[in-house]
């Protein structure tokens, strides 16, 4: 039997149980009543593991709630086609099919064989975490011109190998490697 955690203990990037749906805490907020007798609550942030789905939501701080039976493993992505994305699992070597909306814009930073983590809730895939960064090369970008920052055009735009377009420094040139942070689609640095 798992254990049990009061609404109170829940914490920012813990992972929770709740009406047999797991769920991911973005924000945890305790109100304290000033009123003797007043019960105290928590305001959770939450994110639904099965449909991406965010919310707030208040709980009494007794609140009880399941541990999750989810596991995070280590995958490749192997590629993608008209019934989903497909991911080897990197410890039983089984691939595992994800959904078109459960991997969401996560194909605008993945390439062939790019490592990331999966989520398996009761031994079955429901999405995917990124890393924080990732490397792509840029395939199409304008070169910069000399004095181009001195009307404020410090920032030019670029179309990744994935199909991304971002906005990069004018010094950066086609062909080169970059950082992009994944949570945000924006220039992280030079690979």
């Amino acid at each position: 039997m798992a254990a049990l955690l009061e609404a109170i203990n829940v914490k920012r990037k813990m992972f929770f149980e709740h009406e047999n749906i797991p769920f991911y805490c973005l924000d945890s907020e305790i109100s304290t009543p000033t009123a003797r007798g007043g019960q105290t609550l928590v305001r959770l942030k939450m994110r639904n593991l099965l449909t991406q789905a965010v919310f707030d939501k208040t709980f009494k701080a007794s609140d009880k709630f399941k541990e999750p039976d989810l596991q995070i493993v280590d995958a490749s992505y192997l590629y993608s086609d008209a019934d989903g994305s497909y991911f080897l699992d990197q410890e039983t070597f089984e691939t595992l099919n994800l959904s078109t909306e459960m991997v969401g814009n996560a194909l605008d930073f993945l390439l062939e064989g790019a490592m990331l983590q999966l989520h398996k809730y009761n031994g079955n895939p429901i999405g995917l975490q990124l890393p924080q960064q990732v490397e792509l090369t840029i395939t199409y970008t304008e070169p910069g011109v000399r004095g181009d920052t001195a009307s404020g055009a410090v920032t030019k735009p670029a179309k990744l190998e994935t199909g991304l377009d971002i906005r990069v420094p004018f010094f950066i040139k086609q062909d080169e490697k970059i950082k992009v942070y994944t949570e945000t689609g924006e220039f992280a640095g030079r690979a």
